[in-house]
């Protein structure tokens, strides 16, 4: 759990920057931190991918093809559930509670970081990856993008941005919990289970990276049952 607590160890400082500092961080340095966490992303999520092909060409081909054929269906799972649309349903929430200039209250506070929080992508990535091999660094992204987000939102909202660490966690802990109680059955199997959701997650990692480096605008929600389409399709195809 050491990436979940880094994560909230950043919500945490992130807010307590912004109900203490009054000085806010210049836009242009924001930009361009915000660009080397991109290029860092998308590096680890190429890295991961590449990683997890393995074997003769025509092995990787395969391993390869079922990735992409997780990713087509997971999409199309993901837009019969309306994965991405609730997902935009919390982040249009949280920009009318914005515009309005936002407020003290302690629920707005809560509610608008919890739910911005605990949608973003790299919540789900970030916890199967820990869940399958220990610490995921890519935690470390997200504690810091997360704590500049609580700056912003305490100064907006007041203190109650601070505790919607605590869901976050929750959260996180019940995904990482349960992808290691599903991690050994995996590694039962003579086939590369675990390798083709490291593959399917390395790819959606990257996707996030070219959101963030505004290169591409992707409904990255939809594709998270691509994660679980992943093994069953290599189990399946085998």
């Amino acid at each position: 759990m050491i990436g979940a607590a880094i994560n909230v160890a950043g919500i945490v400082l992130g807010g307590v920057l912004g109900l203490t500092v009054k000085k806010s961080i210049p836009a242009k340095r924001q930009s361009g931190l915000q660009a080397v966490l991109g290029v860092f992303i998308l590096w680890f999520g190429l890295k991961l991918t590449w990683n997890s092909l393995n074997g003769s060409f025509r092995q990787v081909l395969k391993q390869l093809a079922i990735v992409l054929l997780a990713m087509t269906l997971g999409k199309l799972l993901g837009k019969l559930l309306h994965l991405q649309k609730e997902s935009n349903r919390v982040g249009q929430f949280a920009t009318r509670k914005m515009e309005h200039g936002g407020s003290k209250k302690f629920s707005d506070g809560f509610l608008v970081a919890t739910g911005l929080f605990c949608i973003g992508p790299l919540t789900p990535f970030a916890s199967v990856q820990e869940g399958l091999a220990g610490f995921a660094p890519i935690f470390i992204v997200k504690a810091i993008m997360d704590g500049l987000a609580a700056m912003a939102f305490a100064r907006m909202f007041g203190w109650g941005v601070l505790v919607s660490a605590l869901p976050v966690f929750a959260l996180q802990a019940t995904i990482i919990r349960t992808v290691r109680l599903l991690e050994p059955t995996l590694h039962q199997q003579a086939l590369p289970l675990i390798d083709s959701i490291y593959a399917t997650d390395g790819l959606l990692i990257f996707c996030v990276s070219l959101i963030i480096l505004q290169l591409k605008k992707i409904e990255v929600a939809d594709y998270l049952p691509s994660l679980a389409l992943a093994p069953l399709l290599t189990w399946l195809l085998r």
